[in-house]
């Protein structure tokens, strides 16, 4: 079990905090956060140890769970690599591109691991079809969410679009050739809802939507690629293939053909992946675990998890121009 402590003791933080307790391959010695009222709070109803400083917290464990706001990731990070302390980190990883690629220097040059918290890579729907998707050519994510004041200060890229941006990243194999995107503002100071189209050198393009001002939530993505379409419901925990192949010569009474202007047949076939329950936060945190002991690379890697963000960026450039 390794020693951890979370920093941050928000309203994720504190569903960190229960699982890190229940987790079999982690110790939980305590937390810090600088709102005292509210430390004190959580820690007479939880029965967490409340810690005085970053610091000290720091100093008493093995792995740092950072859960703060996005402006403080960087500092966080810094101080528990520069001594020698793993770090899981939430999304998006840092403040800006130029601190993510710092804390990923850092964290080579003192041999510590780091993970970044993009938790639809362990949601059960996309991991029963992970291994189907193998060189999409078209996908098309929409993210939607009821009206939330929290997450409002950055833009719906940074708070939402940014899981599909990962999700995306990690099944093309190929560099970013363009990026399109426009953004409104309709509630906030920064953009309630965006679209971003973008095009790989291999001929691949992802569609993005996402909003956070819809009247109801929906995270939907759907994978085309040679022979087989895959969609995958993260919020329902679905999904969904649909393959083709080549009609056998004597197909069954209810078997569904499709023939071409060629004349080629195609059986189309549908399979509904079995679905293995589970806690995505918890299963996330625990790989962590496993990375640090077998010394693996982690699922989301510091280095995807600034890639994301560079994206991310991007995107927002757009709305600027």
């Amino acid at each position: 079990m390794y020693k951890v402590g979370v920093l941050g003791a928000g309203h994720l933080g504190k569903i960190h905090l229960k699982l890190l307790q229940q987790s079999k391959k982690y110790e939980l010695i305590g937390f810090y956060d600088p709102n005292t009222e509210n430390a004190k709070k959580v820690a007479a109803e939880f029965g967490y140890t409340a810690f005085d400083s970053i610091s000290s917290l720091i100093d008493a464990v093995e792995v740092v769970d950072i859960v703060t706001p996005t402006l403080s990731h960087f500092d966080c990070a810094k101080e528990a690599i520069t001594k020698g302390r793993h770090i899981f980190i939430e999304k998006p990883i840092t403040h800006t591109v130029g601190e993510a690629e710092a804390i990923r220097t850092l964290a080579s040059a003192h041999h510590v691991k780091g993970q970044v918290g993009h938790v639809e890579r362990f949601n059960p729907a996309f991991k029963a079809v992970r291994n189907t998707i193998k060189n999409p050519m078209f996908i098309e994510a929409h993210r939607l969410a009821e009206f939330n004041p929290r997450g409002t200060d950055v833009p719906v890229v940074l708070d939402l679009m940014i899981h599909d941006i990962d999700i995306i990243l990690s099944v093309v194999d190929s560099e970013i050739k363009n990026i399109q995107a426009s953004g409104v503002a309709v509630i906030s100071e920064t953009p309630d809802i965006a679209n971003a189209r973008i095009e790989f050198h291999n001929g691949c393009v992802a569609n993005l939507t996402a909003s956070r001002i819809s009247l109801k939530n929906m995270r939907k993505s759907r994978f085309f690629q040679k022979d087989a379409y895959i969609s995958v419901d993260f919020f329902e925990k679905k999904s969904e293939i649909v393959k083709m192949q080549d009609a056998p010569v004597n197909p069954g009474e209810y078997a569904m053909i499709l023939q071409n202007a060629e004349g080629v047949k195609k059986q189309i076939y549908f399979e509904n992946p079995t679905i293995e329950p589970n806690n995505a936060i918890l299963e996330e945190l625990e790989s962590f675990a496993v990375a640090i002991m077998l010394d693996q690379t982690p699922v989301v890697s510091l280095t995807q998890g600034a890639e994301a963000l560079r994206v991310a960026n991007e995107i927002i450039n757009c709305f600027k121009s």
